[in-house]
């Protein structure tokens, strides 16, 4: 078992019409997810434009407490109060960056995963800079660092990271080239 954080990707088709009864039952999933030891937080991304998937995430300490969520009676009682507001679910685990990117065979170069993160930590940074550094300028190196890592990097994670992959998302994910009229005909 992992002992790092683990974190599962489940995405959801909303069924036609139940755009509202969906998006109650994912907050409630949240809800019931947050009362499990381990539990490091959630979040649903709603699907770009001209799509209807959701991205649901759970993030927990490690595999152990994640299972323990995933095999539970009040997920499974959960995903069955739930089944006929979705369709096509599909579920996956990723660790670190990747989860920011996609799925397995469909992420970006690493060159543009670095290029969307330094796109949203750079603002952030000099931003942040701008606004405490004069005050955190009287302290020694290590403590400056420790209070801006411990300040940007839940922002980075939860949000600008999340933001700046949905901006970025034709650019990372561009879609396939139509074919030729001559390529189809073949």
């Amino acid at each position: 078992m992992s002992t790092s954080p683990v974190t599962l990707m489940v995405a959801r088709r909303v069924a036609k019409g139940r755009y509202e009864e969906l998006m109650a039952w994912l907050r409630e999933g949240e809800q019931l997810a947050t009362d499990f030891p381990g539990y490091l937080g959630s979040g649903v991304l709603a699907p770009p434009p001209n799509d209807d998937e959701f991205q649901i995430i759970f993030r927990f300490a490690d595999e152990k407490t994640l299972h323990a969520w995933e095999f539970s009676a009040s997920r499974s009682a959960w995903l069955s109060r739930g089944s006929d507001l979705f369709a096509d679910p599909s579920e996956h685990r990723v660790r670190g960056i990747d989860g920011w990117f996609g799925t397995v065979g469909a992420r970006p170069p690493r060159w543009k995963q670095a290029v969307a993160i330094w796109l949203a930590f750079f603002p952030v940074s000099l931003l942040f800079n701008f606004v405490l550094g004069p005050l955190l300028s009287e302290l020694d190196l290590a403590p400056r660092v420790l209070v801006s890592t411990l300040a940007l990097t839940p922002l980075m994670v939860y949000w600008f990271i999340p933001l700046s992959t949905h901006l970025l998302a034709n650019w990372l994910h561009p879609a396939p080239a139509p074919r030729k009229a001559t390529e189809a005909a073949a």
